[in-house]
């Protein structure tokens, strides 16, 4: 099984694709450990593509993240299942706002070494406006188009909840 979590920040492709590595058993790769190095400094794209490009070659995976400059075409194309969280943008800022106070100043599981959690005005803006332009929602859209038997679109963490109630092992 190969399944590729996209969305927007805040929504919860971090915590979903864990839940899915979980259930599985699978291992699951954070974009964000990938992109990020320590002190929140951009990893060397090279360095980044070979990390993707290795853990791309396992026969199952869960992958979460957009970041349409590592694999993105072949992650689509190669996953069995995308799936798609498109939370309301106030949705996601309260949901990363929650996930700033539980980890303040400890760096999660899923993002970089040496990167921790921190909200300044720069990701605040990213969530409600940036990350939210129409060339991102185009991209959204294309997949949709492209691969509709294998996207499935959850917009609400009640909806999550169903469809990990209803996978089977």
């Amino acid at each position: 099984m190969k399944i590729a979590v996209i969305g927007y920040s805040g929504a919860g492709k971090s915590t979903l694709a864990r839940a899915l590595g979980e259930r599985y058993d699978i291992p699951v790769l954070h974009f964000d450990r990938v992109y990020w190095a320590p002190g929140w400094q951009a990893r060397d794209r090279e360095e980044a593509h070979k990390l993707v490009h290795k853990f791309m070659e396992q026969l199952e995976w869960v992958i979460d993240g957009n970041y349409t400059k590592f694999e993105y075409s072949r992650r689509m194309s190669e996953a069995d299942r995308i799936i798609f969280l498109d939370f309301p943008r106030l949705t996601c800022f309260i949901r990363a706002w929650k996930r700033y106070f539980r980890y303040r100043g400890q760096t999660r599981a899923d993002m970089g070494e040496g990167c921790p959690e921190k909200m300044d005005l720069e990701f605040m803006l990213w969530i409600l406006f940036k990350g939210r332009v129409s060339q991102k929602r185009v991209e959204f859209q294309e997949i949709l188009h492209q691969y509709p038997d294998k996207v499935v679109v959850l917009k609400s963490q009640r909806e999550i909840d169903r469809y990990l109630e209803g996978l089977s092992c």
